[in-house]
């Protein structure tokens, strides 16, 4: 016949997510490799400043400075140094990738202003590190730069105005025209003066006609 163990059910309080957290975190610091106990049981924490409101700082092993390869767990906490009852945080530190490996940042940006900042490292070793800086206001300098792309605007009006000799052979085009008159004038003249001498030359037979008649009739008068 077979038997079974039962194990105790975990009690009430170890159920709770924060008490889970904490033996996590126990578990971290038994589990840590025996190469951190060689670089020693503290850490160095020095808060560098910030970076467009970021936090800054440098986490190395107090005993040979080397940077931590391992994973670590802080906490940053800044409070307002200008009188302003202000407080941010806690927030984590994150691996910084335009810093050396010992650089960390935050993934949050302080506003403008005057702040102390306090760093909490709590593995793989104990650490602390804090600072007072200023974060400045940011001038939207971009702004101005509209003003300065004006005068290369300028400059297609001396290419437009190149054109302008073309006008001159606009005006000259109509000068053809001018002269089409003339040929009309010329031509309409033609017929006019022909019918004009043809109407003398009539008269003139019709006279010479009228007068020779005249003769004859006179001439048998007298006979």
């Amino acid at each position: 016949m077979r038997t079974r163990t039962a194990f105790p059910a975990l009690p009430a309080a170890l159920s709770h997510p924060a008490a889970l957290s904490l033996l996590a975190a126990l578990g971290l610091l038994l589990l840590a490799p025996a190469t951190a106990l060689a670089h020693g049981d503290t850490v160095k924490v020095v808060v560098t400043g910030q970076r467009e409101g970021r936090v800054t700082a440098d986490v190395t092993w107090e005993n040979d400075g080397d940077a931590v390869d391992e994973a670590v767990a802080a906490t940053v906490n800044a409070v307002s140094a200008d009188g302003a009852p202000r407080s941010l945080g806690p927030w984590r530190l994150i691996r910084d990738p335009l810093a050396p490996p010992s650089g960390w940042t935050t993934a949050e940006a302080l506003p403008p202003g005057a702040w102390k900042v306090s760093v909490d490292v709590g593995f793989p070793a104990l650490g602390h590190g804090e600072l007072e800086f200023g974060v400045p206001v940011v001038d939207p300098a971009p702004a101005t730069g509209g003003t300065a792309a004006v005068p290369p605007v300028a400059a297609p009006a001396a290419s437009v105005s190149a054109p302008a000799p073309a006008p001159a052979t606009a005006a000259a085009a109509p000068a053809p025209a001018a002269s089409e008159p003339e040929q009309d004038s010329a031509t309409t003249s033609g017929p006019a003066l022909w019918w004009t001498t043809a109407g003398v030359a009539v008269t003139a037979l019709t006279g010479a006609a009228a007068g020779v008649l005249l003769r004859r009739r006179r001439a048998r008068r007298m006979r």
